[in-house]
């Protein structure tokens, strides 16, 4: 599904010569906390300190947040059957026109799967990639702004500063680097040294995913092409996407990540992964992860990269 269009995609983008990290994360329970919250398991470790309600209801509210923002401007109820691996997939079927005034109530998008129903699906995929751009200052009164910056911050301090810590880690990579944490229009950092991409690969549908990314503020990091969902072609086949995607003699994959599926395919693609260990006072954490221990799984799969440098 798609996979053509990935590969075009990529025969341009593997043509970097420059060094490239691709960094591929996991999104539940990696950059974000939000089922164990729901279902306690959060807490396990923290020996009673912490009260599992409160952990609950903070990811109940989490999930009235993401269904209400997904229904309300992003099209979900209208396309959570028409699931995508990428927003890009269906470019192919979009002709451009100007979506200003176009109603999207009345165009009769239907259950098939023709290919007039495909250009309706690519006129709402252009959307709804605008309005990740744009942000939710673009189509968000200060008020929900408000309580939704409440919320996060509510969830940072519950969960000793997850949220942030995951957030400063992305653009640490970055400034780790020698770059900036300024991304540019196709999600990388430019550095005079390595350049880094952050991308997502998640076992979640693909609309909920990016409206999580706006909501726990990854967008910054995190371009809307560089969002998949692994849902109905698993992480195999988007790591191999990827692949083809950045292809290149200087480019470093790293998959980071708490499930079974991402690991079993890293391993598949030779790839370091880094497992996400949610225990209290573990380094592979939030807050805990460092470049350094990055560094290593690099090193281990790759080599030391400044030293092949020296010999050239």
């Amino acid at each position: 599904m798609g996979e053509n269009a990935s590969m075009r995609r990529g025969a341009a983008e593997s043509s970097r010569d420059e060094k490239l990290d691709v960094y591929i994360w996991d999104m539940d329970e990696t950059l974000i906390l939000l089922k164990s919250l729901m279902t306690g398991t959060y807490v396990e470790g923290f020996n009673g300190v912490k009260n599992v309600q409160e952990g609950v209801e903070i990811g109940k509210n989490w999930e009235k947040q993401i269904l209400s923002l997904c229904d309300g401007h992003f099209f979900y109820e209208q396309i959570e059957n028409h699931n995508k691996p990428y927003l890009d997939v269906l470019n192919r079927y979009d002709d451009g026109r100007n979506l200003s005034e176009y109603d999207f109530s009345k165009d009769e998008f239907g259950a098939s799967y023709d290919d007039d129903n495909k250009r309706k699906l690519a006129y709402r995929h252009r959307v709804i990639a605008q309005r990740y751009k744009q942000g939710l200052q673009s189509f968000l009164n200060q008020e929900t702004k408000k309580d939704l910056d409440e919320l996060y911050d509510m969830t940072d301090k519950y969960t000793d500063r997850w949220l942030s810590s995951a957030c400063g880690f992305l653009e640490e990579c970055s400034v780790g680097n020698g770059g900036t944490s300024i991304v540019a229009a196709d999600g990388l950092n430019d550095s005079s040294t390595t350049k880094c991409i952050h991308l997502l690969v998640t076992s979640g549908s693909l609309i909920p995913s990016l409206v999580k990314c706006l909501l726990f503020r990854l967008d910054n990091m995190i371009a809307h092409e560089n969002v998949y969902s692994s849902w109905e072609v698993g992480k195999l086949q988007c790591f191999q996407w990827i692949k083809a995607r950045f292809n290149g003699p200087k480019v470093r994959f790293c998959v980071i990540g708490d499930g079974w599926e991402e690991g079993e395919a890293a391993q598949l693609m030779q790839w370091p992964f880094i497992k996400i260990d949610m225990q209290p006072g573990s380094s592979h954490r939030f807050p805990g992860l460092t470049l350094r221990t990055v560094g290593f799984y690099f090193s281990v799969v790759y080599g030391n990269s400044d030293a092949e440098d020296e010999k050239e």
